[in-house]
């Protein structure tokens, strides 16, 4: 966490920001682990002072704020990140302060943002100021075809070879961007295959599956804003948690009924050191298609 429908929450929540021009940029007192801010704090000031946002985009599980010169602020919340517009969770976990100038005149909501926060309880999150040359070499080319808008054609041709579980394969980002562990899980359930299965196993229907049940599972997660699991970490934009988690078919439900079949029971097991969860009555190695709910 977060994963792909998370930061696209975060991203849709911070666009009142769009138009404003930066004022100051610091980094507020943490006595807890710095994440990783490049370049340091004073050239960053130096750079984006002035600098009005012209766009804000988001690449696989990254918000990135982009500038009317071609830079991006590239900012990875990684396990426990938020970008914010409200007060955050905490005073404590605050890694970074945007303010923006005052507008002379407020005409609309967008006016009255003064500032972008970005928080970071465990402080694995990274953010990077980058000219558009470095973003492409460092970012764009390393990521895969994003994962709400990949081809099923495409699907196939980066992970059909590959000797991987399914699952594990659909978490690279090289050739997939935006799936993490959670939602590749519940994908999975939803196409009703094995995530045990190798990716060159898999037959033409569970690939054409597979790339439908992408597409629905974030889209329905970007639409209920996200999952906010049982440690509360996660927050929309202005602090408020997300809804998906009400969703989950068998994510975090081990020895729960299999909301399809009824008769079977969410199994856990661990792939590539992470928790997968599935029902083996209705996810099979087979090409067999159980009935969908």
């Amino acid at each position: 966490m977060p994963e792909l429908p998370e930061v696209e929450t975060m991203c849709r929540g911070i666009r009142p920001i769009i138009g404003r021009t930066v004022e100051r940029v610091e980094v507020p007192p943490c006595h807890c682990r710095p994440i990783t801010i490049e370049p340091k704090i004073a050239t960053l000031q130096r750079r984006l002072r002035d600098r009005q946002v012209a766009d804000i985009q988001r690449r696989g599980k990254r918000v990135m704020l982009c500038f009317d010169d071609a830079s991006r602020l590239v900012i990875e919340p990684r396990m426990t990140g938020l970008v914010l517009l409200a007060d955050p969770p905490d005073p404590d976990h605050l890694r970074l302060r945007i303010q923006f100038k005052n507008s002379s005149v407020a005409r609309s909501a967008t006016d009255s943002v003064a500032e972008l926060l970005v928080w970071d309880r465990r402080g694995l999150g990274t953010i990077r100021w980058m000219n558009d040359r470095e973003y492409r070499v460092k970012i764009d080319e390393r990521l895969g075809a994003d994962a709400l808008h990949i081809t099923a054609d495409q699907l196939k041709q980066n992970l059909g070879l590959s000797r991987r579980p399914v699952k594990v394969a659909l978490l690279d980002q090289a050739a997939v961007a935006g799936i993490g562990n959670l939602y590749a899980a519940e994908i999975l359930f939803l196409a009703g295959v094995d995530p045990r299965t190798r990716c060159d196993r898999l037959t033409q229907p569970q690939w054409q599956r597979i790339h439908a049940a992408i597409g629905e599972v974030l889209q329905d997660a970007i639409a209920h804003e996200g999952s906010t699991l049982s440690d509360g970490t996660y927050r929309n934009a202005l602090n408020d948690p997300g809804g998906y988690q009400n969703m989950h078919r068998v994510y975090d439900r081990e020895h729960q009924s299999c909301p399809r079949c009824e008769t079977g029971v969410v199994r856990r097991i661990v792939q590539a050191q992470r928790s997968t969860f599935f029902c083996a009555g209705c996810q099979r190695k087979s090409g067999k298609h159980p009935s969908i709910v």
